[in-house]
């Protein structure tokens, strides 16, 4: 008898931190990978993590600003694994920017990836389920800067609120073709990259933490256990949603 196939899923800017944690722990749960990053260089060492969690990798060039990117990511990860059935949005830049200061090309620079880019590859994603009559999840990360203000973050804020909105749009319109969409929020991660921001910037640890009614930031791990979860059979009836890991931060 042959062997039943394991489900695949697609995850984006998974050569690092938070994108590297949910690829990792999808494959953990069952899942084949294909991962992505504007390298397939920086690909390597989370390719060999997720062969050592018993997964098949496949690594893939996107640049988000891209359409021809994002369309050929698509295809690549169907005809690699054709039983991809999960999409996590994850690649994103950021901007520390005071709103006064914005200029158009920054603007357009952050929306082109951080908004569009996830807006087409959930479009293509759906597109690619619904033609072959699967079932489908779709996660996309945003932030707490959708939610609440902060200053020097307009553009990311402005482009992760879109998101959350575009969730329950899509939500709404693929719901009865079995394809669900929600998104996870964290608010800050301890990162490799943020804990590099904050070795370079003193006291921006402490401004942050303040903020945060249970004292801590949320970790990779816990961020990608949300994700595990929107996606998993426990999940299934759950679609247009926002999770939010903030510690109480957007509670008041």
């Amino acid at each position: 008898m042959a062997l039943a196939q394991r489900p695949a899923a697609l995850v984006t800017g998974a050569s690092q931190g938070v994108g590297a944690a949910i690829a990792l722990r999808l494959a953990r749960a069952g899942f084949d990978l294909a991962v992505t990053a504007r390298s397939v260089n920086s690909l390597e060492d989370i390719r060999e993590e997720l062969h050592s969690a018993g997964a098949r990798a496949v690594p893939i060039a996107l640049e988000l600003a891209s359409q021809e990117s994002i369309d050929q990511a698509i295809v690549t990860a169907n005809a690699e694994l054709p039983a991809l059935e999960v999409l996590v949005n994850n690649a994103a830049v950021t901007l520390r920017r005071p709103a006064l200061e914005v200029t158009p090309t920054e603007w357009q620079s952050i929306m082109d990836v951080n908004l569009t880019g996830t807006f087409f590859m959930c479009q293509q994603m759906a597109r690619c389920l619904i033609k072959a009559g699967r079932h489908g999840s779709i996660v996309n990360l945003t932030s707490t800067h959708g939610i609440v203000a902060l200053a020097e973050r307009s553009t990311y804020g402005i482009a992760k609120a879109g998101i959350i909105h575009m969730t329950r749009v899509c939500a709404y319109e693929w719901a009865s073709k079995g394809v669900r969409v929600n998104a996870v929020a964290p608010a800050t991660v301890d990162t490799p990259s943020r804990i590099a921001y904050f070795n370079a910037t003193p006291g921006s640890r402490e401004t942050l933490l303040a903020r945060v009614p249970s004292g801590r930031f949320s970790s990779v791990d816990e961020v990608a256990g949300a994700v595990a979860y929107l996606v998993s059979k426990d999940a299934v009836n759950i679609t247009g949603h926002t999770l939010v890991l903030d510690g109480g931060l957007t509670a008041y």
